[in-house]
């Protein structure tokens, strides 16, 4: 399962789509404390960038060492050296001080070190940090750390399936989207947990009506298979009208590399329903249309179901 088990937390991503993801964190959380739009209080504010601006406004309010502030100065500088020292020093003061933040610091650090951001990359520092994060399943820890262990656990280079289960499973009770579809995929092949169907459809189709376009990817796949071609058909061609893929990554808080596979996985299937004529009218020239799609927006998926395809699987 290959789709599920991807090489890397951002394998075969469309680099844009998680930049605008990545830093829309940082501007949504000042925005949140401070207010948008507000109006430059000086001729120097005039000239400065909306950044420039959000940094002067925050670096004077942590000069009262402002827990909340030099959190948001180390979102507004995620990517640089400096962020990892700004949230630093939040998760190091007193807990009682810091509240929920120090949770969404610790989480967010895991981030830098998993990608190599202003910090050295390192798998085993982002773990200990998410394991901090997650607070053993706390509901007031940080759910996206919880959700987070659970996709850590999934890939291939720190595969332990049963513990992605796991966190996946606190993550879903705290309310997480993707690890709901997750826990679906994980159902639905016995990853991780012994295989049910029943509990795997319920999951993916909550999942989907919630908007996790990887969740209603898969249900494309299970009516596939089940020779529900007319459904097949119908939601492909649902998800494959979606065009912006970081507008659906801020509303439903899902990351993009996976609406990206979901996107991928539902023009390949669209295209195998043309190209047999099940469900719809047959058509090989849109069928290779939409193959060709699917290839240039994840490679690694398509190879993956065109392997299927030899053998016999599809």
């Amino acid at each position: 399962m290959a789709w599920f088990l991807g090489k890397g937390m951002n394998s075969g991503c469309n680099t844009e789509a998680l930049e605008e993801h990545r830093s829309a964190h940082g501007f949504r959380a000042i925005a949140d404390v401070y207010g948008k739009g507000k109006k430059p209080t000086s001729s120097e504010d005039s000239l400065a960038t909306p950044v420039e601006r959000d940094e002067r406004l925050l670096k004077v309010k942590a000069e009262a060492r402002d827990k909340h502030t030099l959190f948001l100065l180390g979102q507004l500088h995620y990517e640089q050296p400096r962020a990892v020292d700004y949230m630093k020093s939040v998760f190091q003061w007193n807990v009682s001080e810091t509240g929920s933040i120090r949770y969404t610091a610790l989480y967010n650090i895991g981030r830098a070190y998993l990608e190599g951001y202003g910090v050295p990359q390192s798998s085993t520092e982002a773990e200990s940090h998410w394991l901090l994060a997650a607070d053993n399943g706390n509901p007031n820890a940080s759910v996206k750390a919880q959700s987070s262990l659970g996709m850590f656990y999934s890939r291939r280079e720190t595969k332990d399936l049963e513990r992605a289960f796991f966190w996946h499973s606190e993550a879903c009770g705290n309310g997480s989207l993707e690890s709901q579809a997750a826990l679906g995929i994980m159902y639905l092949y016995g990853l991780g947990i012994h295989q049910d169907p029943k509990s795997a459809v319920e999951c993916l189709k909550e999942a989907s009506e919630r908007g996790n376009v990887y969740a209603q990817a898969h249900l494309v796949a299970y009516y596939y298979h089940r020779k529900l071609y007319t459904n097949t058909a119908a939601l492909a061609q649902r998800i494959i009208s979606y065009n912006d893929i970081a507008a659906i990554a801020r509303v439903t808080d899902c990351l993009p590399e996976y609406i990206i596979k979901g996107m991928a996985i539902a023009l390949f299937y669209y295209g195998r329903c043309l190209h047999l004529g099940k469900g719809v009218l047959q058509s090989k020239d849109e069928a290779r249309h939409y193959f060709t799609k699917a290839a240039q927006l994840n490679p690694e998926v398509c190879q993956d179901l065109q392997m299927d395809i030899i053998l016999g699987k599809m």
